[in-house]
């Protein structure tokens, strides 16, 4: 139906190429719109059946601070629902946590940076379809203390009906900053008595329940991935985290239970510099010994490998080994299901969405 493979570019289209956008209705170049400082502007409102095939956002200059990509939220909502089925920060949304901005490219999301950091400009696209049967409305919220510029185009397909078996996507931002790694001795990573903890019964995780929470779905769906921003606070390397993702109410050990964190994110030894397709490195605030210190913004796409699950699924990774590690970890993660959809955690306030110095 969408007509995004290679394989079906020469077929037949049955849908009408449509866009919203945000081109000045006076036939000028003022391209933009101006979300209010505390305000919400709709982009998209959608009657009908259709698909969202492309987002491209960019942010303007004036007024925007080092922050602006955390102040700034999100949200979709499909088919009138009360509460959204996306709602995450913009920059976190596509792939670059932190507030940062960088060049990069997978399969489903892109950034092209200006300049890499803080505060700086970027083209941000996502090409992930988005079904909605009766109606679309997106919205960006601005939560900074000043007025900011945004220019933005939602292209979509109007279809006259859409095959039943197409689900509704979904995106949801979590963090906890800082994780609730090991105190006091053995917590310094590296350090002699780490060691020996960590051949204690403290190194041992037999039930996942205090693991890092990218996604609780109720419903049936499938998991598509997920992006995750690390700030290593205490130094060393972050990783050796367990992903465990738990279908339909597994108990432990779950079905999918994995060997690291590195291994989840299809690297080894550590993260590479690389974005691949379906996995990377989308981010790292400094060049040299990124696994040790600094920030960095890792993903994972389940295109190829997406997760069903009929009733539930609960999507984790270990924060350290046996969660060992106090760092500040931020996730969207990606999927697919039925609606209605489980309510959200509460969307945290601007302070708390804050990137650490």
């Amino acid at each position: 139906m969408f007509g995004t493979t290679m394989d079906a570019i020469a077929k037949k289209k049955c849908f009408r190429a449509k866009r919203c956008s945000s081109y000045d209705r006076s036939g000028r170049n003022a391209d933009w719109v101006l979300v209010k400082a505390g305000g919400t502007h709709v982009m998209a409102d959608i009657s009908g059946a259709g698909v969202i095939s492309h987002l491209w956002f960019t942010i303007a200059g004036q007024g925007r601070d080092n922050d602006y990509l955390r102040k700034m939220v999100f949200r979709a909502y499909w088919d009138s629902e009360s509460t959204p089925s996306i709602e995450t920060p913009v920059g976190d949304f596509f792939c670059v946590g932190h507030g940062a901005v960088c060049s990069f490219q997978n399969a489903a999301f892109n950034m092209s940076a200006n300049t890499d950091g803080y505060g700086r400009n970027a083209a941000m696209n996502c090409w992930l379809p988005m079904p909605f049967r009766t109606n679309a409305r997106l919205e960006i919220t601005n939560d900074a203390e000043v007025d900011i510029g945004m220019y933005y185009y939602i292209d979509f397909q109007e279809h006259d009906r859409l095959d039943d078996d197409l689900l509704y996507f979904h995106a949801q931002w979590r963090r906890n900053n800082p994780c609730d790694g090991w105190k006091g001795p053995g917590s310094v990573w590296g350090s002699h008595e780490h060691g020996v903890r960590h051949n204690g019964p403290d190194g041992v995780n037999l039930s996942g329940e205090k693991n890092y929470v990218i996604l609780e779905a109720e419903g049936q769906g499938h998991y598509v991935g997920c992006n995750i921003s690390i700030h290593n606070l205490y130094k060393g390397w972050w990783g050796e985290g367990d992903d465990m993702i738990f279908v339909d109410g597994e108990v432990w050990p779950p079905s999918l239970h994995g060997t690291g964190s590195e291994d989840y994110l299809c690297h080894a030894w550590g993260m590479q510099k690389n974005a691949f397709l379906y996995n990377g490195l989308s981010y790292n605030e400094v060049e040299k010994e990124f696994n040790d210190r600094g920030k960095v913004t890792v993903y994972r796409l389940h295109l190829q490998d997406p997760v069903p699950f009929t009733r539930s699924l609960r999507v984790t990774i270990e924060h350290g080994h046996a969660n060992d590690r106090s760092d500040d970890y931020s996730s969207v993660a990606y999927w697919y299901q039925t609606e209605p959809h489980k309510p959200y955690p509460e969307m945290p306030g601007v302070v708390a969405r804050l990137p650490n110095p």
